[in-house]
């Protein structure tokens, strides 16, 4: 599939674009809804750059770089998911900043099935491993595809519980870099029965900045996210804000007072996450939220109306009012709608005019912050 994609222009602009320095998923969708595709965008970025007061102009890269990738991916028997395509997680493509484009190594039908996530504390404790690779053995058999990321610990004992059925694991490099390395032979389990995923091209090495990116990849994909064992700032905690952030159920499976590990999975259930206690309780929450979606319609259109009837600010008003709103601790995108009281496209297209001109920065989970001035 990739080698057949290198005749694609749209696709390969496309993978330009996304490529190319300064340009992140929401950018990227935000520059193909102005301009109306990616080559046109990419067309647009040098007067953009011009016009921008960022101190990283966007500098697009060559189609002979995003050739060398496809050529790449072809190379370790990967397959490029674009988001307009059936084996693409639906629930990942309906979230802000979700990735143009998966490579993926193994099935990718593993992508488009049911999903849900189990992360944790990677310092895990036996009995925290042990009720990870249950449930994951369980939720498999109830037709479920478990996502985690490949870390030591809870990460490792949810893919191993679910390797023989269905399982995606998502890197923060590229799908063909492992990581850690003492899980080299369940990754090749995974690539043989399940799928490694990454937003990054072949041959990334991960680093600090790409693991939150990971996370939200993988809360994203999922109707509910399980959080097994992890302190209150550790990376399992940070995919559940995300999880929440992108509407998705937060569980959490309760632990000892005296374990710093339970702090985590404790704070969540006390702040309203689903305590849970075997798979049934993931299974039956699951069902009544999907129940819930049809009585909750009418409600959902109701603000959104609420919000059109009132969304006539002009843009350098609603500029003004978004800059003193925000500050260098981030908000999200949610919030930011609400407080200034307009629809989703609105903000969406003076976000974006506020990062091309440099003054926003975009982070992951659907968050902003103001650009530091120094």
């Amino acid at each position: 599939m990739a080698s057949s994609r290198s005749t694609d222009p749209e696709t390969l602009a496309s993978l330009r674009l996304i490529r190319s320095e300064g340009i992140g998923p929401v950018t990227y969708h935000g520059l193909v809804a102005r301009f109306g595709s990616a080559s046109k965008a990419l067309a647009a970025l040098p007067d953009l750059s011009k016009q921008s007061k960022r101190k990283k102009p966007f500098h697009a890269i060559s189609q002979e770089q995003i050739e060398q990738e496809l050529h790449q991916l072809e190379k370790v028997g990967g397959t490029l998911v674009g988001m307009n395509e059936a084996h693409y997680p639906k629930n990942l493509a309906e979230t802000s900043d979700a990735p143009p484009f998966l490579t993926v190594l193994g099935n990718v039908g593993h992508l488009s099935r049911p999903a849900v996530a189990i992360v944790g504390a990677r310092n895990a404790s036996l009995n925290g491993k042990k009720i990870a690779h249950q449930l994951a053995q369980d939720l498999t058999a109830a037709g479920y595809t478990v996502w985690s990321g490949l870390a030591r610990g809870i990460d490792t004992a949810a893919h191993s519980g679910a390797v023989a059925r269905s399982t995606v694991a998502v890197l923060a490099g590229g799908a063909d870099v492992l990581y850690p390395r003492e899980n080299a032979d369940l990754y090749e389990r995974i690539k043989a029965n399940g799928a490694v995923v990454s937003e990054m091209p072949p041959g990334t090495e991960p680093q600090a900045a790409y693991f939150p990116r990971r996370n939200r990849i993988i809360s994203g994909a999922s109707a509910g996210v399980i959080i097994v064992e992890g302190t209150p700032k550790s990376g399992s905690l940070i995919t559940a804000r995300f999880a929440l952030d992108q509407g998705r159920e937060v569980f959490a499976v309760p632990g000892s007072p005296l374990d710093p590990r339970a702090q985590g999975p404790n704070g969540l259930i006390r702040d309203g996450a689903v305590l849970v206690r075997s798979a049934n309780d993931v299974l039956e929450e699951l069902e009544r939220g999907s129940e819930n979606l049809f009585s909750t319609k009418d409600s959902v259109s109701d603000d959104t109306q609420h919000i059109e009837k009132i969304d006539e600010k002009d843009d350098e008003t609603l500029r003004s009012e978004i800059l003193s709103e925000i500050s260098t601790t981030p908000v999200t995108v949610d919030e930011l709608r609400r407080q200034c009281q307009v629809s989703a496209p609105m903000i969406a297209a003076t976000l974006l005019d506020l990062e091309l001109a440099g003054l926003i920065e975009r982070l992951p989970g659907n968050r902003v912050t103001a650009v530091r001035n120094t």
